[in-house]
């Protein structure tokens, strides 16, 4: 055998190795074709787990599972949770999740109600969680507006609110934090939400804490996990839902062994910031009673722009609410669309504008109209305007609901 190739001989077996050590080590970062090979990594999961909280609950929710009764698991946030960029349900986080909990508990019939609206923030989710979601009577609830709220403390206390209507819920359900990711760290409400959630000492699940720091070394791309700056992909969805089952089942785990008892569930602690979202009402759509109508008409022909119509500058409507302070959802989109002017009680009245420039419209869009109002009822006036935004070729303008927060006795 020639002296090369008797050098090459020699050198295979370490060659083979080499390669195999390469590949395991690659494949901690890279993604196949068709799965999240290698991933997560334990540090990812390590790093996911950003607070084990109390988990009474959700080991009442395992005790409940293992002897075979109905489990509701409630999922409520924005365009994430509701799926976009991820067509297959069995593959977005909920969907994971979902799997997980029937796999996990094979006697137990396991059902799921999403309760994700796109382009939306926890103040319209403070408004219809009991509608939407908690008269589902869910046992397990996955709280995720970490890229819809803005990093404020505006949102903070929506999200507070929402966090304390769970809470308080009759069905007690166990509550899980998650936060999702935007391309920038900073461009999330994380820290904010997390605050709430050490305040409440509950479980927390950041998929921006696993992730972003591989990105950051460059270990992984952003691209390969998102459609755009903000929304997963498939393999994004998929690694969130695996990031989530893994505290699961580290919850489990410690449950089935019995060697990690949950600490008794203390009573409710007083707000962080405040209890105003706990209390709120939503009149929605044909639920909206007006007092007065000149040249407004519902139209509920899409669901999900369905509300109170006009194109006619000058037409008017009023209605009666309550609470502390009053929002204003309308359809926004990048069409011949029209502008309002808002008042409540004959106060200063304040302008909004329908026509959006992006192209990713239309949404669902909510604003505030009035904050440190008295206790009782308030008349609300929504007049269309002859003014409208330049780019705009009309003055189209749909009213979607009216909504407060500090509502006693609703």
């Amino acid at each position: 055998m020639p002296a090369g190739k008797r050098v090459v001989q020699s050198l295979k077996p370490l060659l083979i190795c080499w390669l195999a050590a390469a590949s395991a080590a690659f494949s901690n970062y890279c993604i196949a074709e068709d799965e999240n090979a290698g991933l997560p990594t334990k540090a990812m999961v390590e790093r996911a787990a950003l607070a084990e909280g109390n988990q009474e609950r959700l080991q009442k929710v395992f005790k409940k599972a293992e002897s075979g009764e109905r489990i509701v698991l409630g999922v409520i946030g924005g365009s994430i949770t509701e799926g976009a960029a991820c067509s297959k349900p069995d593959k977005r986080y909920h969907g994971v999740m979902l799997s997980w909990w029937r796999k996990s508990f094979p006697k137990s019939e396991c059902v799921l109600v999403n309760a994700g609206i796109g382009a939306t923030a926890s103040n319209y989710g403070a408004m219809r969680l009991e509608r939407d979601l908690l008269s589902k009577k869910p046992d397990l609830v996955v709280l995720e507006y970490a890229v819809n709220d803005r990093s404020a403390k505006e949102f903070a206390e929506s999200y507070e609110g929402m966090v304390r209507q769970i809470l308080n819920s009759p069905s007690k359900p166990a509550l899980v934090l998650l936060f999702m990711a935007r391309r920038k760290a900073s461009d999330s409400a994380q820290e904010w939400q997390a605050k709430i959630g050490s305040h409440y000492n509950l479980p927390m699940v950041s998929y921006r804490d696993a992730l972003l720091p591989e990105i950051d070394a460059q270990k992984l791309k952003w691209e390969q996990f998102s459609a755009d700056s903000v929304h997963p992909n498939e393999r994004g969805h998929t690694l969130a839902g695996q990031l989530l089952c893994a505290f699961l089942q580290k919850a489990l785990s410690a449950y089935a062994s019995g060697k990690t008892v949950a600490q008794k569930e203390p009573a409710l602690p007083a707000p962080l910031i405040s209890s105003r979202f706990e209390s709120c009402r939503l009149l929605d759509g044909e639920d909206m009673k007006l007092a007065a109508n000149q040249g407004w008409a519902y139209d509920g022909s899409s669901k999900r722009s369905a509300g109170w119509k006009s194109c006619a500058p000058g037409s008017t409507m009023e209605m009666e609410t309550e609470g502390e302070c009053i929002f204003i959802s309308y359809w926004r989109i990048k069409g011949p669309m029209g502008m309002v002017s808002v008042s409540v009680d004959g106060g200063n009245p304040v302008k909004f504008d329908s026509f959006f420039e992006e192209t990713w419209g239309g949404y669902r869009h909510m604003e505030q109209v009035a904050a440190g109002l008295a206790p009782g009822k308030h008349k609300v006036k929504i007049e269309l305007l002859q003014e409208r935004n330049p780019k705009s070729s009309g003055n189209e303008f749909r009213v979607l609901c009216i909504g407060s927060a500090g509502a006693k006795g609703t």
